[in-house]
């Protein structure tokens, strides 16, 4: 359990630096900009890394909070549909990205919400609570931010209006490879 909660240390310590007011850019004036992004992506693996293998520990002595209903499964299913497409849009310019403004992080709450549904034990609502909670409230410190909103589409290519069907499309892709093989590929947890 102590390699899953440092994960979660290092991973949101790291993500909740641009939400300082002006102390990312003191970081960055200090160590200089590939140093910065050299440390930040290492340290966010890092973490990353032993969030995984500290999570498949602490589900083994996890106690159960609460049981979901099997039903809740469906739903799960459904709400992670959206969570693939709007996972897509946050990387390709399209009119789904303007109207989201922040699609990765949608389909970050959307992923945390649906585990949280249907995943009861300790270390679950850990993992999973702590993603939705930092994708609130990165998203509500976007809006306070006087260094700008880096992932908002600020333009839309008129000539190319098909890039949304493309991001449609590739998000629903992404989302069958993964229930049909992708979950059980790299989460070792087949969706059946």
């Amino acid at each position: 359990m102590l390699a899953f909660i440092a994960g979660l240390v290092v991973f949101f310590g790291l993500h909740t630096l641009p939400m300082a007011t002006g102390l990312k850019a003191r970081v960055v004036s200090g160590l200089g900009q590939i140093p910065y992004r050299i440390l930040y992506s290492v340290l966010s693996l890092a973490g990353l890394l032993l969030i995984i293998y500290g999570y498949r520990d602490a589900q083994a002595v996890s106690p159960v909070l609460y049981s979901p209903p099997y039903w809740m499964r469906h739903v799960v299913m459904l709400l992670m549909i959206p969570a693939f497409i709007l996972l897509i849009a946050a990387y390709v310019q399209g009119r789904i990205k303007r109207a989201f403004k922040h699609p990765m992080l949608v389909a970050v709450k959307l992923w945390a919400l649906s585990h949280l549904l249907i995943r009861g034990d300790l270390a679950s609502v850990l993992l999973f609570g702590s993603f939705l909670v930092w994708a609130v409230v990165d998203r509500i410190s976007l809006k306070r931010r006087t260094d700008g909103e880096p992932s908002v589409a600020i333009h839309v290519d008129e000539s190319r209006p098909y890039m949304d069907a493309v991001i449609i499309v590739a998000g629903l892709a992404l989302y069958l490879w993964f229930v049909f093989q992708g979950h059980a590929w790299l989460i070792g947890v087949p969706i059946s």
